[in-house]
């Protein structure tokens, strides 16, 4: 693999088999059921307040703001790897074929979702300015070239600067990519096409600085494997991925849910349960983000029966998959040294998620507040939890 175009398609090629292996695990039938649902119903919002919002709302600004973000945050993806600090040393004259492989990777997936939130807004855009169809859409292109720029400035700033002080550079990019587009969505489509200029001159400053340095390997291969556990962190919600052991943390304000576990001889296993459960951050962070997800949705969802169905399948989706995650614990652990009941770590789970999807349950009944029937989705959690527990296939159960 001498040429450095075959390496790229390689890594390339590795990659995307190693995405679509754990994404399969992501996109599940009920995690797709849940996604049509909730799109159909915020769009169905969406539609209705439409109707009803005030001509002078800042959508301009709006739009400006989360789409300058998105396109700020500029990431670049270079696939490289620990063993290319040395063995791609003799090649780093020609590197820039590479790196500009890679680039337009990161161009081409990241640009998708600054240009899915703008079109969304259209809509927003036409009810409450008066932007003619080819001024909408030349801010599309505008933005395009935006992101574009974002990304050529985020990788020349961390190859120069070694990594150093990129948040200072994120922010003033995403104020200035905020501003481009803010002019644009203004009628001041030339103050936006100088706000580029600016990043175009900042760019060239950087690649001038670039040229005589050394590519600093360490930073990048670090900075791909931080994006890449990120995403192994995401799919192990949803499979179990080898590549990571949950990370923990104390959570000393959360010892009062100690309290629902007496201090006795047999609920040694439900005190486990509750500890691995609050302290291991890929087991709690999956229910606070089903609970936010679920919450969120019975606020500005005001349809019943939708509501009703994502809270089924978000509960339903909670439950399977902590009582995976506490009852296939691959890890050792003191208590398979002693005797001990073969369901009392079942009991413990089932005992634990009681407890949480209640709380789940109530505090999206608290956001649901003002919606008839707004008691429902408390009941359907709750329901799910102990359908779901009770008829799913238990996993081997280490002793």
């Amino acid at each position: 693999m001498n040429n450095l175009t075959d390496v790229w398609s390689k890594r390339f090629g590795h990659y995307m088999l190693e995405v679509q292996k754990y994404m399969r695990f992501v996109f599940t039938g009920h995690l797709a059921i849940v996604l049509v649902f909730a799109i159909g119903a915020l769009g169905y919002q969406y539609s209705e307040w439409l109707k009803v919002v005030s001509e002078d709302f800042p959508a301009e600004w709006l739009v400006a703001i989360v789409v300058g973000i998105i396109v700020g945050f500029s990431r670049p993806v270079t696939l490289l790897r620990e063993p290319d600090q040395v063995y791609l040393l003799p090649l780093e004259k020609e590197m820039s074929i590479y790196f500009n492989k890679a680039l337009k990777y990161t161009f081409w997936s990241q640009v998708f979702l600054a240009v899915v939130c703008y079109i969304v807004a259209i809509p927003l855009l036409n009810t409450v300015t008066d932007l003619s169809s080819s001024q909408i859409w030349l801010c599309l292109l505008l933005i395009g070239v935006l992101k574009y720029i974002n990304i050529q400035i985020e990788f020349h700033f961390r190859f120069a600067n070694r990594g150093n002080h990129v948040a200072f550079d994120r922010i003033a990019r995403m104020a200035v990519s905020v501003l481009a587009i803010q002019a644009a969505l203004s009628q001041y489509f030339w103050w936006g096409l100088l706000y580029i200029v600016v990043l175009f001159v900042y760019n060239y400053s950087l690649k001038k600085r670039v040229k005589v340095q050394p590519i600093p390997y360490e930073h990048f291969v670090k900075l791909e494997q931080n994006r890449m556990m990120a995403f192994y962190r995401f799919a192990n919600y949803f499979t179990d991925v080898p590549h990571i052991r949950g990370a923990i943390k104390r959570r000393a304000w959360l010892d009062v849910v100690y309290t629902f576990v007496p201090f006795k001889k047999e609920n040694t296993q439900s005190y486990l349960v509750f500890r691995t459960f609050i302290r291991t951050n890929d087991q709690f962070y999956l229910w606070v983000r089903l609970t936010a997800i679920s919450a969120i949705i019975a606020l500005f969802v005001d349809i019943p029966y939708v509501l009703w169905i994502i809270a089924l399948a978000l509960s339903f989706a909670t439950t399977i998959q902590l009582k995976y995650a506490l009852l296939s614990s691959k890890d050792f652990r003191m208590d398979m040294l002693y005797p001990m009941k073969e369901n009392q770590r079942k009991k413990a789970v089932q005992k634990l998620l009681r407890i949480f999807m209640a709380v789940q349950g109530i505090i999206v009944m608290l956001w649901a507040i003002g919606q008839p029937l707004f008691f429902v989705p408390a009941i359907i959690i709750i329901v799910v939890n102990e359908l779901t527990f009770n008829l799913s296939k238990d996993p081997v159960v280490h002793k």
